[in-house]
């Protein structure tokens, strides 16, 4: 305790000098480390469990690749429409739009269209980039 009354925790011996001081706790508690895990593969499925052989799972790489293919180039056209739609309706003025917040406001479906469409192309490529 310091002149105030204050509590001062240390393990620096000369800062302890002068002063009335008691060992909080002498002991020091050691937890062992947990071994690493082996590279063995037949350990990490159960036993029984069902394996598929190298050309199996080749034929079902390259259909996932397929399929993934053939929606992002669905999802590409799609967002090209979507696009095309949104400069349609910017070139449009209705005369009811006298207030530029109405135009926003009819303008945000096509805009979110657009951002829908440009994510899944984005999602699209990069499941493409992990499939092996």
């Amino acid at each position: 305790m310091d002149a105030n009354g204050r509590a001062t925790y240390t393990n620096i011996k000369e800062e302890t000098r002068g002063k009335n001081c008691t060992v909080v706790m002498r002991e020091i508690s050691v937890v062992p480390a947990v071994p690493p895990a082996r590279g063995n593969r037949e350990a990490s499925s159960p036993a029984g469990f069902p394996k598929v052989d190298s050309a199996t799972q080749r034929n079902r790489d390259d259909a996932r690749r397929r399929i993934l293919e053939e929606e992002l180039g669905g999802e590409q056209k799609a967002l090209a429409q979507a696009r095309e739609e949104l400069a349609q309706q910017e070139s449009i003025r209705t005369g009811n739009e006298k207030n530029y917040q109405r135009v926003l406001d009819r303008l945000q479906p096509y805009k979110d269209e657009v951002e829908r469409h440009e994510k899944n192309v984005a999602a699209l490529k990069r499941e493409l980039d992990n499939v092996k």
